[in-house]
Order: structure tokens, then C-alpha cells, then sequence
């Protein structure tokens, strides 16, 4: 039996919530009556925010982190090592990497992985920037941070051959992070302790 709603805005709103990952019908109705109860300018600025954030976030074009900048805040910082790039799927890997305090380098962010079954192929991510960058010289090491996945090995092994003729130094972290595990859920010290040990990567999935 479909929900009956008191009002077309309501449902309208809580239809538009419910299209966001993770949240369902419930969730959502939860969300729009917690905002309803707020006063207009809270309103107002939860959604100006969101408005902002589409219009005007920009993708560094280094690494394709999120950025307010045409570059972002860790490619511009002198005092990072830029000889040394970690490869991750997306942002939050970033974050989470970040929040253990144990990488000093600078990333580059591929937008996902490698997975047949999605659809989603090389030319759909950050592959082959990543062999421009590595190509242009100044890079030593590239340190590949998937998540421990069928797909995440697929991609470590697809970008291992397009660099591994580079002469650069590819390594892996350390299985510390569980298998199946998504990187961004890894507890800070495992995962800092994964990026510390890393290995030198063979080529073998």
C-alpha cells in the first residue's frame, strides 16, 4: 500500500530525499519533518549550501579531489612529498588516509574502479591522467591504496601494466585493511599501519 501524504510538498520533498544512498522512505520522512520544524533561515541555508556546493566545488586538476581552488589544498602544500602519489578510488579514501596522519605524499583520485559488471571500464576513470602525471617525470613512487575488492585488485593490476615500464617504484598497502573491506571504512591506525608497511606490487592478483 503506497504512503498517503497530507500534502504534495511533503511528498515531493520526502521523494527527493529518498533518491539519496542509504536512505529509505522512513529515513526520509524523518528528515523533511526534522527540517520543517526548523526556522526558515536554517532552511534556507541547508539549502543554499547544497546549491553552492553543486554550482561552485570544483575537481583539482592534479588529482581530482574535491577542491575549492582550481588545485586543492594538498597539491599546493610545499612541505608535501610530490614524488609520491597514493592512488585511491574516490574522496573519502582521501579523508580517511588523511585522518591517520601517517602520509605525507600527495594522491591522485581515479572516481572509482575498475568493474565490468557496473559498466564502468578504464576510459570511465582517472587512469590515464594518472600515466600522464607519472609520465611527465617527477614522480617516484606510486602507491596504490585500493580497497581490497576483486574490483580493486582488477584496477591495481590494469594500472600496474600502464606504468610498470615507467621505471617509478610501484608498491601497495599492506594487507592489513580485511579483505572485501572498503578502504574508507578501515579503522585510523590498521589503515595507517597498511600505508606505513607498505609492499612493492609484483603484478599478481
Amino acid at each position: 500500500m503506497n504512503q498517503q501524504y497530507p500534502s504534495a510538498l511533503l511528498e515531493r520533498a520526502v521523494n527527493e530525499f529518498a533518491k539519496l544512498p542509504g536512505i529509505g522512505a522512513k529515513t526520509a520522512m524523518r528528515l523533511v519533518l526534522h527540517l520543517l520544524r526548523q526556522d526558515k533561515e536554517t532552511v534556507e541555508n541547508f539549502g543554499h549550501s547544497l546549491i553552492t556546493l553543486k554550482n561552485e566545488v570544483k575537481y583539482c586538476s592534479e588529482c581530482h579531489n574535491i577542491s575549492d581552488t582550481e588545485i586543492c589544498g594538498i597539491c599546493a602544500d610545499a612541505r608535501r612529498d610530490h614524488t609520491i602519489v597514493c592512488v585511491v578510488e574516490n574522496i573519502q579514501d582521501v579523508m580517511a588516509i588523511e585522518n591517520t596522519h601517517q602520509y605525507k605524499g600527495v594522491y591522485h583520485v581515479l572516481g572509482g574502479v575498475i568493474s565490468p559488471m557496473d559498466g564502468v571500464g578504464p576510459s570511465d576513470l582517472e587512469i590515464q591522467s594518472l600515466v600522464d602525471r607519472v609520465n611527465k617525470g617527477g614522480v617516484n613512487e606510486v602507491v596504490l591504496a585500493l580497497s581490497p575488492t576483486m574490483e580493486g585488485d582488477t584496477t591495481n593490476f590494469y594500472i600496474y601494466r600502464k606504468i610498470e615500464q615507467s621505471g617509478v617504484n610501484i608498491t601497495m598497502i599492506a594487507r592489513g585493511v580485511a579483505q572485501n573491506d572498503e578502504l574508507q571504512y578501515t579503522d585510523e591506525i590498521t589503515l595507517g599501519r597498511s600505508i606505513i608497511n607498505r609492499v612493492t606490487f609484483t603484478g599478481k592478483i
